[in-house]
């Protein structure tokens, strides 16, 4: 065993051990006779929580699963070091520990991690609608986007860089393809994966647009799908976890990404995307606990909640794209029981490249589908005003 630096001012316990994804209880024991060797073989228990996207998560624990010193140990997936900066990962569990934020972590080995159970219960997709739930989770995520990175450069937005290193990624596995996979002459209704060059281009699109936003870059988790929100009940608050994707971003992007993710996983129905009432309370919400966590006056106005709505709307595209080009590279690399390629959870046995990338054409279909009324929502009052003097001239040549 030997210690590494976790970048946020402690050093990460490191066990230089490999647990088989297949057969994983050995390794386990293993990891657990040094992180608790007061634990007994014969009590420990595990159950898995869920095999998760890309990754294996099982708890291990000597009771109740919710009693104080159950582990998780969550084993990597195949080749996701390809996409995930694992040593960063490890800085955000830290930071996001060290403020309150998120569980402790115990130590690393060579395919996984090992922290400290959240107790509460996975967020269900229909919780996503109350309001006594989405007022907690848009709480907790204003506090989040407070916390304020240490002295140092101007930190970077997460987005652009990762978005291009997804798309350099895709770029091997469409050209590698015996199949040629264009979009159809109607983008909104997609049968195939893009080609590399539409691809290409939206994202340099995409990129032009919200560049003139002004969203503040912030600290964000970045994938706050269900899986990663955890409800306690009873203290009557909720946590979330999983900090694969956590970095600092565009504030819009977290929340846009969030509302996206209203529409599941399994089984993707956009039919369940917020709608704008809902929306606007959600972030009523979210800027009262925000400006309150950044020590400024709570007191939110329609026109604050109005900007920063507009702004969720344009990053949320960005979200789509992201999460697409992200499935695309799954259905070619994970050993997950999960089919990327209609979203449901088993293994497609026809090659990825050879049918469409369903899952992935959820997520950039409705990018099309919802491109030109966003891009075309005005950013600053002046662009506002504008368009309601093209609309009223509209107006007049019509009569």
């Amino acid at each position: 065993m030997d210690s590494r630096s976790a970048g946020a001012g402690n050093e990460v316990l490191y066990v230089d051990i490999y647990i088989d994804e297949h057969e994983p209880r050995r390794g386990i024991l293993d990891l657990l006779s040094r992180l608790r060797p007061h634990w007994k073989e014969q009590n420990i228990q595990m159950k898995t929580f869920t095999e998760g996207i890309t990754n294996q998560l099982i708890g291990c624990y000597v009771g109740s699963v919710q009693e104080p010193g159950c582990v998780l140990v969550r084993l990597y997936g195949r080749m996701t070091e390809l996409y995930v900066n694992r040593d960063r990962e490890m800085e955000m569990f830290q930071v996001f520990h060290a403020h309150g934020c998120g569980p402790q972590i115990f130590c690393s080995f060579q395919n996984g991690i090992c922290y400290e159970f959240v107790r509460g219960t996975v967020l269900d997709d229909k919780l996503l609608q109350q309001p006594s739930i989405y007022r907690l989770i848009a709480a907790e995520m204003g506090r989040i986007h407070s916390i304020q990175p240490k002295c140092g450069p101007p930190v970077e937005p997460l987005l652009w860089t990762k978005m291009f290193h997804f798309l350099t990624l895709v770029q091997g596995k469409i050209n590698s393809s015996s199949t040629e996979q264009q979009c159809t002459e109607s983008p909104v209704a997609l049968r195939e994966v893009p080609s590399f060059e539409t691809l290409s281009a939206e994202m340099e699109s995409l990129k032009k647009h919200l560049s003139r936003i002004d969203s503040p870059v912030v600290l964000c988790h970045n994938d706050l799908l269900t899986k990663n929100i955890i409800y306690n009940h009873k203290e009557g608050m909720v946590k979330f976890i999983d900090y694969e994707y956590a970095d600092y971003n565009y504030q819009a992007f977290d929340i846009g990404n969030h509302f996206n993710e209203f529409a599941g996983v399994n089984d993707v129905n956009y039919s369940l995307y917020p709608g704008q009432e809902l929306q606007r309370d959600w972030l009523l919400a979210y800027l009262e606990s925000y400006k309150h966590s950044t020590g400024r006056e709570v007191a939110v106005t329609e026109a604050e909640v109005t900007q920063l709505y507009i702004q969720v709307c344009k990053f949320s595209l960005a979200s789509n794209f992201f999460w697409g080009l992200w499935a695309i590279l799954q259905s070619h690399y994970s050993s997950i029981d999960f089919d990327f390629q209609s979203g449901r959870g088993w293994t497609c046995t026809v090659p990825p490249v050879s049918v469409s990338c369903r899952y992935a054409m959820a997520r950039l279909t409705f990018y099309f589908e919802k491109k030109e009324e966003y891009f075309g929502l005005p950013v600053s009052e002046r662009e506002a005003r504008g368009a309601a003097l093209s609309g009223m001239r509209c107006s007049v040549t019509t009569l």
